[in-house]
């Protein structure tokens, strides 16, 4: 792996990590099939492994942004890219099983095989819906006290 050694640790501990984060660590195949559903994913959208593994991604995509990021993923699959870059952090509304809705933040990487093909994209997620919720409130209040501006 590129900038880590993840021989020099013992066995297991890589997937271990993984599987403890607290973030959600999502990974599904080039089909779009859930592969990989760590216990922060759990937490976060509510929906246990054995429920996800082999799904799609739907049941936590809001109706209206799934043909959207179908699109954009069969797109990024074909040509063997994201259009997203390292250093971006999506920000987007999902679902949480029980049907609230929930702000998230993640991070995309294409996993490639042996041939060059991209056979799997992980994502690493992030509840942000707290966060939002706050900055909304303080957006608020302080539209609240700005004094009117003159329109010319």
């Amino acid at each position: 792996m590129p900038g880590a050694d993840a021989a020099a640790l013992p066995a297991g501990v890589l997937a271990q990590a993984v599987a403890q984060a607290p973030d959600a660590v999502v990974i599904v195949d080039a089909a779009g099939e859930v592969r990989y559903w760590n216990k922060g994913a759990e937490r976060i959208f509510g929906y246990q492994a054995h429920e996800m593994l082999g799904s799609t991604l739907d049941p936590i995509i809001p109706e209206r942004l799934r043909q959207r990021h179908t699109e954009g993923f069969r797109a990024a699959i074909a040509r063997g890219s994201s259009r997203y870059g390292d250093d971006d952090l999506l920000a987007v509304p999902a679902h949480h099983a029980d049907g609230r809705m929930i702000s998230i933040e993640f991070s995309v990487a294409l996993v490639t095989a042996d041939d060059g093909s991209v056979a799997y994209v992980s994502a690493i997620m992030r509840d942000v819906t707290a966060r939002r919720a706050q900055e909304q409130e303080l957006r608020r209040r302080l539209e609240a006290h700005e004094p009117s501006q003159p329109t010319p």
